[in-house]
């Protein structure tokens, strides 16, 4: 029997310890934009309000892995892969932050989607900036550790703090950081790059109409505290979260938190004491996939990644397909494990009732 189900399934991507029947599966499609495409990775049925999820500089949407499956509450979750990142082919031409929020819209409309949840992490809440301030008929924005603080746009001054954040991340991001970097190709991450550092964000802020949440880490170098008490005064509602001991990729290492944040956010239960109140949140789960795991979700955990990357490198939307899947299914499983209240738990402070202003 062991070696009829070895013939059967000779190629780890398709061994997906009947991925089919889990909670949570991907599925990967493209959509033409520019000569090239977005890659987009879905979860969640379709419903009423979709998440649309945008990484940052050189990062692939793995980033939002353990953020995206808490977010389709009401609505489908979309993760993009920008063109040059993630294995995607590149734009041909002239970069800008401007070109990558025309894909971001051109998907929203290939989709059909309506009044989305816009959710951008460093490089992609410029992008979601953009396409917000051109829409102001969206609801809800999310920024995660947004950039470029106005003060210090310069690529030593924005290498500096980048590193000195790193220091705080835990491994599995600074992994998943370095392949996705590796994929990008240091070419056209010095094409964008100065694109990212000279983009006014706080310019085009001005114009957005939508609800905006900005969440940023504790020991975020990159986005210090005063730099998103004044980005947020432009806006024309925003509420402000720190993550305790988050660091810039706190979509990941504290996604709980995170999660709930944007979807008490959407629901319009975060309360709002003003620009200047930089109100805090703790997320004591685990940051480490593999700590929450046993040893074959583990192991399962890691083969997959691994072909995720071939899949990347080669293109191969059925291998990032069903090794994205099968990540889903490692992750449910570790998550349907019991787990004691006082060891993993996300506090939001005081989700409180209606508390919005009239839009």
């Amino acid at each position: 029997m062991d070696d009829e189900r070895t013939a059967a399934a000779p190629d780890p991507a398709s061994r997906l310890d009947d991925a089919e029947n889990a909670d949570v599966t991907v599925e990967v499609d493209r959509v033409a934009v520019d000569g090239t495409y977005v890659r987009v990775s879905s979860i969640g049925a379709p419903g009423e309000r979709a998440f649309v999820l945008v990484a940052g500089l050189g990062i692939a949407a793995t980033y939002y892995e353990r953020l995206a499956p808490h977010l389709n509450e009401n609505g489908p979750v979309h993760a993009l892969d920008l063109p040059g990142f993630a294995g995607v082919p590149r734009f041909s031409g002239p970069v800008t932050i401007e070109r990558y929020a025309d894909a971001v819209e051109h998907v929203i409309d290939d989709l059909g989607l309506v009044d989305p949840v816009l959710v951008g992490h460093s490089m992609g809440t410029q992008v979601v900036t953009e396409v917000a301030a051109r829409r102001p008929d969206l609801s809800d924005l999310v920024l995660i550790s947004p950039v470029v603080d106005s003060r210090a746009r310069t690529v030593r001054q924005s290498a500096i703090r980048f590193l000195r954040s790193t220091l705080h991340e835990p491994a599995a991001v600074r992994w998943h950081g370095i392949t996705a970097y590796a994929l990008c190709g240091w070419h056209w991450f010095s094409k964008v790059l100065p694109r990212m550092i000279a983009f006014p964000i706080e310019e085009r802020a001005a114009r957005v109409q939508a609800h905006t949440l900005i969440v940023r880490g504790e020991h975020d170098a990159m986005v210090p505290r005063d730099w998103i008490r004044r980005l947020a005064r432009v806006f024309p509602y925003a509420v402000l979260r720190e993550v305790v001991d988050g660091a810039h990729s706190v979509m990941h290492a504290q996604a709980d938190a995170v999660a709930q944040l944007a979807v008490a956010h959407v629901a319009g239960r975060l309360p709002d004491r003003g620009v200047s109140s930089l109100q805090r949140v703790r997320d004591d789960s685990t940051s480490s996939d593999l700590a929450r795991l046993g040893p074959k979700d583990a192991w399962l955990l890691v083969k997959s990644r691994f072909v995720e990357l071939a899949g990347m490198a080669r293109n191969d939307d059925e291998a990032l397909e069903a090794a994205k899947s099968a990540h889903a299914v490692a992750m449910a499983d570790g998550d349907d494990l019991p787990v004691d209240p006082a060891d993993r738990r996300a506090v939001v402070d005081e989700v409180a009732p209606e508390t919005r202003k009239p839009h």
